[in-house]
């Protein structure tokens, strides 16, 4: 039987196949998931228990993104088990176990590619006729229209043969390990058709009957809230509802559900894939290698207590423990006619709730079964709470211009005793919908405001108003430093066209380094408002006027100020009497430094003129000349213009010693100066 060119390699591996047979790996039905508690940051914690009998082998399915957390969270407690361990395929196994093979099928060879990799392997093959002899190699020959055949060259023992391997119906190695190593190959490949998933064998070596149980971090879908609110009353029902996916590969059947709110740390290291360094490569040494030397580890404080605070210690106690006693949420009082939560609505089993370090842990009180791929909405809390409906008005925006309406909110006491999670809240008023709001993380015994719709009754306007007074003068080493108070009123004006009376609340936004005058008080204060309350009668109007005072400072170098200025500033009313008195002596050094000023000036302009003068009669020497007449009077007027300049020189001298003493004492007056 001839096996064609293009079938000869689907045939081979097809048989391959056949005879190595492949075992899927089997679920952990055995050991199933028992407890499940999901995290606000994204992570699950799944603890599987069950009884094993002798030594036992739990295989673990996982998608690929899962393994890293696996490996970096797995705990296995088997009371009975010394040496447990922990086995799974690494990520390059695969590729690297193919090139260690005597047969490579890594690169996905055909049948010529295979015996030309096996050169010197013996081989027994029909074509038709039996044949058996050594490989030598195998070539490519043209044969037409640019077509090639491979053809197989072996060594017999009456000579070399070569056959095409269109020729070749069945081939065998006489080598067993050449057939084991196919045979594992394939294995391999076939077994890598699965990449959604990834096994980790837990092997239990141990004997007797015993109840075991593993626990595994991976991550999930981050389980969400969603909360329901009725306004009408004088305490609003409350319930709360968690959406919680089961987005994996193993149904949850009868599970107890913990659901954790909080932010604690969390990442990814890549345990799974194995990490090769770059190491560099040294010369021999001649000298010999030095002793290796080992360092014990150190620890500070008690031995017991750092080994209770551990990670896996903590991951133990949830594993081992059951719920911390918890404290059932209130239930809601007894409903009122046209309340949308409780009329006719079903009374929620609400889940348990207890602290768990920082975080807040919400137990679900009931076993919990959800098949995978699936969702559920599982109650939380049902409850009351204190809230009051409101109506908040923005300060930014009223302060930018034009009218604005307030928006329609309830101010939230959180008196659930619990620590609720962000999320979205639905608003009922008076049975009826009314909006829906968010909340960010709500602590316990927390104020909070939701906003659910717009106030289309109320509206306001703001107008607005600035001034500045001068509080304080002082002097400090020759600069006058002028305290002011800067005043901003800001007047709100809130219109009720409503038929009802309303809360306002205004939030106004405070400027920076200002305190506040009026009101004298404020029901609350952010990082960066005040909350303002009043009370709008119907059909009426009310006012708010916020004012502010900031400080601001001027420095004034009096230095570079002029006689005047000095005089000016000692006029100002509210400044002291001994700071009058200091500018009043500071502007006569003043004075003086500008009489000498302008001596000098003067000065200066005159030798001025007179150089100018010389210039003008030396040019009318050099044109009559010096033995005429008119020269020789030109050169009693140079000689005399001369001892002019001189004397100038002289005078500006001494002007220019005054000017640098008057300068010199008015800056020591000034240097010295420092009165509050």
């Amino acid at each position: 039987m001839k096996i064609a060119k293009s079938g000869a390699r689907s045939a081979l591996i097809i048989a391959m196949i056949v005879s190595s047979g492949f075992a899927f790996a089997q679920s952990a039905g055995d050991l199933p998931v028992t407890r499940v508690s999901l995290f606000s940051s994204g992570v699950g914690f799944f603890l599987h228990e069950g009884n094993v009998s002798g030594n036992g082998q739990i295989p673990l399915l996982f998608a690929p993104d899962a393994v890293n957390d696996v490996l970096k969270s797995l705990v296995i407690h088997d009371p009975e088990s010394t040496s447990p361990s922990v086995r799974y395929a690494s990520e390059d196994t695969l590729e690297r176990t193919l090139k260690s093979l005597k047969v490579d099928l890594s690169s996905n060879p055909d049948v010529a590619q295979v015996l030309a990799g096996l050169r010197g392997a013996e081989i027994l093959l029909a074509a038709p006729d039996k044949i058996s002899g050594r490989i030598l190699g195998v070539e490519r020959r043209e044969i037409k229209d640019g077509k090639t055949e491979a053809y197989l060259s072996i060594v017999t023992p009456s000579g070399i043969r070569v056959i095409a391997l269109s020729e070749v119906s069945t081939f065998s190695f006489t080598d067993p390990a050449i057939g084991a190593d196919i045979a594992r190959a394939l294995d391999l490949i076939l077994s890598s058709r699965d990449s959604s998933t990834r096994e980790i064998d837990v092997n239990l070596p141990a004997k007797g009957d015993r109840k075991v149980s593993l626990g595994y971090v991976v991550p999930v879908p981050v389980w969400k809230t969603s909360y329901r609110i009725e306004l009408s009353g004088d305490k609003s029902a409350f319930q709360g509802w968690a959406i919680v996916d089961n987005a994996g590969n193993m149904d949850w059947k009868d599970v107890q559900l913990s659901l954790v709110t909080g932010k604690p740390v969390s990442f990814v290291q890549n345990l799974y894939p194995p990490l090769y360094f770059q190491r560099p490569v040294l010369p021999l040494s001649i000298a010999g290698a030095a002793e290796a030397v080992t360092y014990d580890s150190g620890y500070g404080g008690n031995m017991e207590e750092l080994a209770q605070e551990s990670d896996s210690a903590v991951m133990y106690d949830m594993m081992q423990s059951s719920p911390a006693p918890a404290m059932k949420a209130r239930k809601a009082e007894a409903p009122r006619a046209g309340y949308a939560l409780t009329e006719n609505s079903a009374r929620l089993d609400a889940a348990k709730t207890s602290s768990a370090g920082e975080m807040f842990l919400f137990t679900v009180a009931k076993p919990v079964s959800i098949a995978r791929r699936q969702s559920a909405m599982i109650p939380l809390v049902e409850t009351t709470l204190k809230a009051e409906k409101i109506s908040v008005l923005s300060g930014a925006k009223v302060l930018a211009g034009g009218s604005v309406h307030p928006m329609l909110c309830a101010s939230l006491v959180n008196t659930t005793g619990m620590k609720l999670p962000a999320g979205p809240i639905t608003v009922f008023d008076e049975g009826s919908y009314a909006g829906d709001a968010l909340i960010e993380f709500f602590p316990e015994g927390e104020k909070r405001i939701i906003a659910f719709g717009e106030d289309l009754s109320v509206s306001a306007i703001a107008s607005l108003d600035e001034s500045s007074s001068v509080t304080k003068y002082g002097l400090n080493k020759g600069t006058l430093m002028i305290s002011i108070q800067r005043e901003y009123s800001r007047k709100y004006t809130i219109k009720n066209s409503g038929s009802s009376q309303k809360r306002v609340v205004v939030e106004h936004p405070f400027i920076e380094r200002a305190s506040l005058k009026a009101p004298a008080k404020f029901e609350e204060k952010t990082d960066s408002l005040y909350r303002f309350g009043l009370t709008v009668a119907p059909k009426g109007e009310s006012t708010l006027d916020v004012r502010e005072v900031a400080p601001e400072y001027q420095a004034i170098s009096l230095e570079g100020l002029g006689d005047d200025d000095f005089a000016a500033y000692a006029r100002t009313g509210g400044i002291s009497p001994a700071i009058k008195a200091a500018l009043e002596k500071a502007a006569e050094f003043k004075k003086a430094v500008v009489i000498a000023e302008a001596k000098l000036q003067k000065l200066d302009q005159q030798r001025g003129r007179e150089v100018k003068e010389q210039d003008r009669i030396r040019k009318n020497l050099e044109a009559s000349g010096n033995e005429t007449a008119q020269g020789k009077e030109y050169l009693k007027k140079l000689a005399a213009g001369d001892a002019r300049i001189e004397k100038i020189d002289q005078d500006f001298a001494e002007a220019t010693k005054a000017h640098e003493d008057a300068q010199n004492a008015f800056s020591a007056y000034l240097s010295g100066l420092t009165l509050e």
